[in-house]
Parts: structure tokens; C-alpha cells; sequence
């Protein structure tokens, strides 16, 4: 018997997007199939049709409720949902009946991962207009697995070719981010953030936190963020024994991060951090969320509704969340 593989499930995102011909891809991918058992979440008949489109070497196994997998290459183990109507599918459409399959298929991956079934979840893009269409009440994947998990602010992380990207701010205006930069909000989050780090396990290194205005406000000269609210957290924090270093000018700390000087950076404001990996590599970076009782990995990119079903998505995002829900499930601590 060869070594047991963290088993990921991988619920099937909008069947009119790219989500199903991409996570065909991701498991034809040898790469997958050494790294985990992947149990798949979606509608067998959307499916086939990714299938054939993608000329991918799989056949579809289902996956009953006690979550028994095949283990073949060339085997797409399925929990079929059966919930897409063919007669009124069409790729790159919004609709309400999308909008629903595809949270469905979300919360049966949830489900599995609360019962302990699989040890994490990678997902696949979803439609925030199809989901308003069919009436679900949560804007994206992060809202849903709040809910479903009882974590009112769970946190995003990025992770690159081994650098993790943390943000302080997110989908705000970057004048409103700049009023939301302040000492008590840096010390709450480094202390999350460093929570996060040990349920993923990891324990060593110093978290860096990245200045805001060029060269870090050179003491006042260019603003008095840096002053006013940054050095002061970080003095703090320090003082409570948090491994922490900055304000690091935002032009040079990714770069430090990336050479393996600081095992994570806390990124002031979205762009900030989502330039700095997006920019070393779009495909590759991968979020997670966290602060969560289970681990959830995510492709970084839409449902891209205007290729889909041509064959043209690449699954290099999709592969990489696998690979990456693979890499720190065996370390995973569950929060309460």
C-alpha cells in the first residue's frame, strides 16, 4: 500500500465558465496525481463535454457519499450533483441555473471538508452576477466559507514561488485605505496573519511589513504614515514578541520575501501586494484563506466567460491550488 495522498476536493465552479475544462486539465496533469487524490464536485454531464472537448485521457468515476476514490490516472472521481438542465446550457452565459450548480457544488465541497472526508478544498472560478441571478445572498467564494465555517473575517493570503502576501486592505478605494492604515488595525492583523502561518505550519521567520509612501516616508519627508501609525505597530508588536520587522519600502520587501528573507509581507493595500505577485507570476499565484476551520486554496482568476468552451483556458492556476492545498494539509491545524 503506497502513502496516503491529502485528498482535495475541487468543486467545479460556473459550468459556463472555464472552471470544468480546466480542472479536466489540472487532472490529466501528472503532477496532480502524485501530489493528492482529488475528489471532483460538479455535474457528470458538463463534465464529458470538458472532457471531449479537452481530449483529455479520463473517464469519470462516481464518488458516493462515502467518499470511496479510484485510484487511476486516468480516473476523474466524481460526485456527481446532477443539477445543470443540458437543454437549456450554454457556455459563456449568465444564468441563474449556473449560478446555482455552482454553489452547490461549493457547499457539498464545505460539507466534505466539515466531516472531515477531504483535508482541504481548491476552488474553481464562479460568477458573482450569476450568483446574484439565482438569489444567493454572498458576493464570492471568501463570503460562502465565512458563513459556512463561522468566520466573520476570514484573511487572504497569497503565496508565489514560495511568497506569502498577506493584505491589509482589500477591496477599498486606495484613498479609503489609506485612513484605514492604522496602529491598532496593523497589530490585530499581524497578529491574525501570524495565526494563520502556524495553522499552515509554518513556524520560523520574520513577518515584514511593507512601507506605504516611497522609501517608507524617509522619517516624514514624503507623509507621516510611516510615524504616525506603522513604526508604532511595529514597535508593539515587537514588544509582545511577534517576529516582525518594518516599515520595509513596498520597492524592494517583495523582493526580500521572494530571496527568503521574511516568511511572509503585509501588504498595506490591494494593489500593493497583488502587482508585486502578479507581476512575478500571474498564473502561479494562488490565494488562501484562512483563519478557517479547513483549508481552502484558490485560482486567482474569473470564470472568463468569453473562451470558455473553446479550449483555449490553462489549468496552470488550477494545478497550482491543488498542489498547493496538497503541500500544507499534512500540517494543517484546524481553528476553532
Amino acid at each position: 500500500m503506497g502513502i496516503m495522498k491529502p485528498r482535495i476536493a475541487v468543486p467545479m465552479g460556473d459550468p459556463a465558465g472555464i472552471g470544468p475544462e480546466i480542472v479536466v486539465k489540472a487532472l490529466a496533469d501528472p503532477s496532480v496525481y502524485e501530489a493528492a487524490e482529488v475528489i471532483v464536485v460538479g455535474d457528470k454531464g458538463v463534465l464529458e463535454k470538458a472532457i471531449e472537448l479537452c481530449s483529455a485521457d479520463l473517464k469519470i468515476s462516481p464518488v458516493g457519499s462515502s467518499g470511496e476514490c479510484k485510484r487511476d490516472k486516468r480516473i476523474l472521481n466524481l460526485m456527481d450533483l446532477d443539477n445543470v438542465d443540458q437543454s437549456r446550457f450554454e457556455y459563456g452565459k449568465i444564468s441563474a441555473m449556473c449560478g446555482q450548480a455552482a454553489f452547490d457544488y461549493i457547499n457539498r465541497s464545505i460539507d466534505l471538508a466539515n466531516a472531515r472526508q477531504v483535508d482541504a478544498v481548491a476552488t474553481t472560478p464562479i460568477n458573482k452576477e450569476a450568483l446574484k441571478a439565482a438569489g444567493i445572498p454572498y458576493i464570492g467564494h471568501t463570503e460562502i466559507f465565512g458563513a459556512r465555517t463561522n468566520t466573520p473575517d476570514p484573511l487572504t493570503m497569497f503565496e508565489v514561488r514560495g511568497m506569502r502576501v498577506f493584505f491589509l486592505t482589500r477591496h477599498v478605494s486606495l484613498r479609503q485605505a489609506c485612513d484605514m492604515i492604522t496602529k491598532d488595525r496593523i497589530v490585530d492583523y499581524v497578529r491574525r496573519c501570524t495565526k494563520v502561518l502556524k495553522t499552515l505550519g509554518v513556524n520560523e521567520g520574520t513577518m515584514a511589513v511593507a512601507g506605504l509612501n516611497p522609501h517608507s516616508g524617509e522619517h516624514g519627508l514624503f507623509g507621516t504614515e510611516e510615524m504616525d501609525a506603522i513604526y508604532p505597530a511595529v514597535e508593539e508588536l515587537k514588544r509582545l514578541g511577534f517576529d516582525v520587522e518594518g516599515p520595509i519600502g513596498a520597492d524592494s520587501v517583495f523582493h526580500l520575501a521572494l530571496q527568503g528573507r521574511y516568511n511572509s509581507v503585509l501588504s498595506l493595500y490591494h494593489d500593493q501586494g497583488h502587482i508585486a505577485t502578479k507581476t512575478l507570476d500571474f498564473e502561479k499565484t494562488i490565494a488562501i484563506t484562512g483563519g478557517m476551520p479547513i483549508l481552502r486554496t484558490s485560482v486567482d482568476h474569473g470564470t472568463a466567460f468569453d473562451i470558455a468552451g473553446k479550449n483555449l483556458a490553462s489549468p496552470v492556476s488550477m494545478v497550482e491550488a491543488i498542489l498547493l492545498a496538497a503541500k500544507y494539509a499534512p500540517n494543517f491545524i484546524r481553528c476553532s
